[in-house]
């Protein structure tokens, strides 16, 4: 194998080694569900589970490889005195030039050369990406991204399923587990939302900070990892201080019309108290 071709194949299986040994960890320690929905946990550990081996097994068939063309090479220089003097006269009839010459022994120190700095790169972004994983503390998608990707416009019907709304609104369905995304669906897909005002409501999510005395209750509806996250929110309007941008809170409070008519969501949260909370342990919906 060439050089050229090592490169890649250690940048390559290095990675490889790097993201499979950050996944196991996160599995370990229970942050797996941080980043993928936790239907996928079993699946994406085993195969972690059998990258970890494939790659170091890469790395050494790589590594042995480039020796074995080292080895060719030595042995293509012990042909014997005969054809040294073949080649050198070859070499004098083709450019007799010292500079000429200089350029060839300079490529075997030129390809060495790049195959450390490509070997040490390698080991470089293993260390890197695994330290980081392990060191640095996993974190949740935060106010600024749900600000991104549109927490308060009427898309938010596409992060909630396909449950029965009719159902959902109906008077002997229990509403008392709904979360952040169940109402989200129910008051963004129901056509008459006038039934839904008075309706208690117990919810925890993050803030998104809004217009005065008003934020958005956050929560991120994973379908498949925290890179499709989609977020789901209910506005809440309260008469006393709104918390900071990120933090998490309960809000206690009745669904209301909307006092803001050009807002697109009809309905809010009246919230009676507002109490800030830890991050709960999984903090997204599915």
């Amino acid at each position: 194998m060439s050089s050229s071709e090592q490169g890649p194949a250690y940048l390559g299986l290095g990675s490889v080694l790097a993201v499979a040994l950050g996944t196991l960890w996160l599995a370990l320690v229970g942050h797996l569900d941080l980043y993928i929905n936790p239907r996928y946990d079993l699946f994406t550990t085993v195969l972690a589970a059998v990258a970890v081996p494939a790659s170091v097994a890469g790395l050494v068939a790589v590594a042995r490889g480039h020796g074995h063309a080292h080895d060719g090479v030595g042995h293509a220089h012990d042909d014997g005195p005969a054809h040294a003097r073949d080649d050198a006269a070859d070499s004098s009839y083709e450019d007799g030039s010292d500079a000429a010459r200089a350029v060839r022994r300079a490529a075997p120190t030129a390809a060495r050369v790049t195959r450390r700095v490509l070997g040490v790169a390698a080991a470089v972004v293993t260390v890197g990406i695994t330290a980081a994983m392990l060191v640095l503390p996993p974190t949740t998608l935060s106010a600024r991204t749900a600000q991104q990707r549109s927490v308060d416009t009427p898309t938010l019907s596409n992060a909630t399923g396909t449950q029965d709304v009719a159902l959902l609104g109906s008077e002997g369905v229990d509403t008392s587990e709904y979360g952040v995304k169940d109402w989200a669906a129910l008051i963004r897909q129901t056509t008459d939302t006038t039934a839904l005002v008075g309706k208690p409501v117990e919810l925890s999510g993050f803030v998104v900070p809004g217009a005065d005395g008003s934020f958005t209750l956050t929560r991120f509806v994973i379908s498949c990892c925290a890179v499709d996250a989609q977020p789901v929110g209910l506005g809440v309007v309260t008469d006393g201080a709104v918390p900071d941008a990120d933090r998490w809170v309960r809000v206690t409070g009745k669904l209301a019309a909307n006092p803001d008519q050009s807002a697109e969501a009809r309905i809010v949260v009246r919230a009676a108290s507002v109490r800030v909370i830890d991050q709960p342990t999984d903090p997204y919906e599915y």
